[in-house]
């Protein structure tokens, strides 16, 4: 199945923690901003959700093949 690449765009981010709290082991606000713990995560629906739940769609997540898993439409 492979890891999952998980990216935040700082410049899109607005600061709102949804994903922190709906994923608090994968993300943390650096500077007021959120950031992935780790950029290779193991396939993780928590990560899937906080991608799903931030309202600037600033996550995104990839599989190993490259393929957009998050935000989902």
């Amino acid at each position: 199945m492979g890891n999952w690449t998980v990216g935040v765009d700082r410049d899109t981010c607005i600061g709102t923690g949804m994903c922190t709290s709906t994923a608090p082991a994968r993300f943390r606000l650096v500077d007021g901003l959120a950031s992935p713990v780790d950029e290779s995560v193991e396939p993780d629906d928590a990560v899937l959700d906080a991608a799903d739940s931030c309202p600037m769609e600033a996550i995104l997540v990839r599989d190993s093949a490259g393929s957009v898993l998050a935000p989902r439409d």
